[in-house]
């Protein structure tokens, strides 16, 4: 292998569907990431919106056609969770695509509202309202269903909650439950925290929504931790979860719907396999086979994708500042930004992303350690998913390095604090956005600048 390019193209299945190299540039879904960083420079985040409908469309095809197949009696509902980002370009082209909302803090229901006052939702759309709710997260949704929001349902959480909505609700409202999930094996905790306990529904409709004329038990939602995935573990709680809405179904007319949650994976590696329409090929063929032979009217089935929705359509990218041989054989590339502040799921779960220069790729190639902006001994990256090291290309002074991390969409802004005080001061990047045109033509633009020293003083108190 003489170069970068060699050792890509004899590693890997390249190019791909996302990436592709000319003129010895890299393209991230067209795009010329060179042209990028020319023209906005870096640290950049970057969002390329169509990816966002391209996922949820394939999703509504695979699990609509799986219905089809199996002549599943229920319908398909596609819910997009609002915590993996915020941002109004992305809940823009969520509800561009069909896709409904799923809601777990307070602060999520001004953006409903907001939604609604640029008429881009009506009062029809499904809201699947989740998490432990303090009080002004149970106040805004009591608001939103007294404002006539239909579709708007708490999932309860745990065994106090409804009574804080029949108090003030004024009219008939619908609602889940939420069962909580057994963790895997190697999990530090045995059951989730978040739900009832399988052992306490029953008695808890009957006693507290059974016979009540303002509620109405629509909804059993189930989330597991590690996703959706073909394993033994899947199935069986996949299965517990489906027995125990056959159970419920029988006393409780009105119950029509279950909520699978979310956990698609997205790729974090450039030999990254997953079917995606075998599993939904298989979870609607085992929820009508349970079903029938517990003689239960099959479900509507909702999902609530998050990182599946928005992961794909981020990159983060860098430039190298220096080189550092530290030992006889530790060579460290230090790039312009933070693992800590600008993708913490690298330093706190030890996430992999997809990792690529974008340039020289006709360079000779050596392993290297990258390092980041902060005096953390954590802010570094030194393996990839699928290997336990980090090839970039060879650069002399006469050249620039620029490299990037792709998939990291989801979260990333969340969990940094994104325009806020972070370590060492390191600023948030620029923002840049892609979409297309009416005619189909790539336009950017920079939704955000670079953080500047007076945000920070201001936030500091200092000014």
């Amino acid at each position: 292998m003489k170069n970068y390019a060699d050792l890509i193209d004899q590693s890997f299945e390249f190019p791909s569907s996302e990436f592709a190299v000319k003129d010895k540039e890299l393209y991230f879904h067209g795009v010329n990431l060179m042209e990028i960083v020319e023209k906005y420079g870096t640290p950049l985040k970057l969002s390329y919106i169509p990816k966002i409908g391209q996922n949820i469309r394939y999703a509504q095809e695979i699990f609509n056609g799986a219905m089809a197949k199996h002549k599943y009696e229920g319908n398909y509902t596609y819910c997009y969770c609002t915590k993996s980002s915020h941002f109004q370009f992305v809940l823009e082209e969520v509800l561009l695509n069909g896709a409904h909302i799923e809601t777990s803090s307070a602060f999520d229901i001004p953006i409903i509202h907001h939604l609604y006052d640029k008429k881009l939702i009506n009062k029809k759309l499904l809201i699947i309202c989740n998490g432990f709710k303090r009080p002004k997260y149970i106040e805004n949704i009591i608001g939103l269903i007294n404002a006539g929001f239909t579709q708007c349902m708490p999932v309860l959480d745990n065994l106090n909650e409804l009574e804080q909505y029949t108090e003030k609700i004024d009219k008939k409202f619908k609602l889940g439950i939420r069962v909580a999930s057994d963790e895997e094996p190697n999990f530090s905790f045995y059951t989730s925290r978040l739900g009832f306990r399988y052992r306490d529904i029953i008695n808890y409709y009957k006693e507290k929504i059974q016979g009540n004329a303002k509620v109405e038990l629509k909804l059993l939602h189930f989330f597991i931790n590690t996703g959706i995935k073909d394993s033994a573990y899947y199935w069986s709680e996949l299965s517990r979860f489906i027995h125990m809405y056959c159970e419920l179904k029988k006393i409780c007319p009105t119950l029509d719907s279950i909520d699978i949650g979310g956990g698609f994976p997205i790729k974090n590696k450039l030999n990254f396999e997953f079917d995606y329409g075998y599993m939904a090929d298989q979870i609607i063929e085992n929820i009508k086979w349970i079903c029938a032979k517990n003689h239960t009217p099959t479900p509507h089935i909702i999902t609530e994708f998050g990182n599946y929705t928005v992961g794909e359509s981020g990159a983060t990218i860098y430039s190298v500042l220096d080189q550092k041989l530290q030992n006889d054989k530790e060579l460290w590339y230090m790039m312009d930004g933070s693992f800590i502040t600008h993708m913490p799921d690298v330093w706190g779960l030890n996430q992999k992303y997809i990792l690529l220069p974008l340039n020289l790729w006709n360079n000779m190639y050596h392993r290297v350690n990258i390092g980041g902006l902060t005096c953390d001994s954590m802010d570094y990256y030194d393996s990839e998913a699928h290997i336990a090291e980090v090839f970039l290309p060879k650069y002399n002074k006469e050249e620039t390095l620029y490299f990037g991390f792709f998939n990291t969409g989801a979260y990333q802004e969340a969990l940094g604090g994104y325009g806020g005080i972070q370590h060492c001061l390191i600023p948030a990047p620029k923002h840049v956005i892609i979409n297309k045109d009416k005619e189909g033509n790539l336009v950017s633009k920079l939704f955000a600048e670079e953080q500047k020293n007076e945000d920070m003083l201001k936030i500091l108190g200092y000014t």
